[in-house]
């Protein structure tokens, strides 16, 4: 599995967003000079995330964007999920893939449930909170 820049811009703009939200809702176009990725960019994946539960927005003047919960609600594993879609490290083991037909004589199929369990785990024990920078 790698995770591609959609994932990692995602969880940029996650933790910029978790990191100056108490003072109102974030504005792409400040995050954007926070974290120097595009305003576009940061549009398609706020999109993403609101529709996924994890942001709402505020319009206006003075709206922008904040989590629909607390920083210690999310996981990195979440916000992956939502903009990568599958974390599978196999094709096999994807939920669109469907089951292999050779699933019952896979060699490997315990190896490869085993790492994807491990980066779940892992992805699943740090949350938004635990990334933000210490102030």
């Amino acid at each position: 599995m790698k995770i591609s820049t959609k994932g990692r811009y995602a969880l940029r703009l996650a933790i910029d967003i978790a990191a100056h939200e108490s003072a109102g809702p974030v504005s792409l176009r400040e995050a954007s000079g926070r974290t120097g990725i595009s305003v576009k960019y940061l549009e398609q994946l706020a999109s993403v995330m609101a529709k996924n539960g994890i942001l709402t927005s505020t319009r206006g003047a003075h709206g922008g964007y904040h989590l629909a919960d607390k920083p210690q609600t999310y996981t990195a594993g979440d916000i992956l999920r939502v903009s990568e879609g599958s974390t599978a490290p196999v094709a096999c083991l994807d939920d669109d893939f469907g089951i292999c037909p050779r699933r019952s004589e896979c060699e490997t199929i315990e190896f490869w449930e085993g790492l994807e369990r491990a980066i779940d785990d892992y992805m699943d024990s740090v949350t938004l909170a635990d990334l933000l920078p210490v102030t």
